[in-house]
C-alpha cells in the first residue's frame, strides 16, 4: 500500500504545476485526506485506511495511544 500511495503522489507531482510551496502543501494535504478517507483498498477488504483503523481500534483498543479521528495531515 505504501508503494501504491507513493506512486500516486508521484503522479500528482508529475501532472500538476504548483504556483507556490503553499499550493503544493495544500494539494498534498487534500490528497492524503482523499486517500485515507475515500479510497477503499483491496488489501483492507475494500475499506478505506481510516475505516480499517477504526475497526482495529474497536477490536484491540490497548494497541492505540490515541483515538482514531477523521483528520487529514500529520500525526503529531
Amino acid at each position: 500500500m505504501v508503494e501504491r500511495f507513493n506512486g500516486r503522489i508521484s503522479e500528482v507531482l508529475a501532472t500538476h504545476r504548483f504556483n507556490s510551496g503553499e499550493d503544493l502543501a495544500q494539494t498534498l494535504t487534500r490528497y492524503v485526506w482523499l486517500y485515507n478517507q475515500h479510497l477503499p483498498q483491496l488489501a483492507l477488504q475494500h475499506r478505506t485506511p481510516l475505516q480499517a483503523m477504526k475497526d482495529w481500534q474497536k477490536q484491540k483498543p490497548e494497541l492505540f495511544k490515541k483515538r482514531v479521528i477523521n483528520r487529514a495531515g500529520l500525526d503529531n
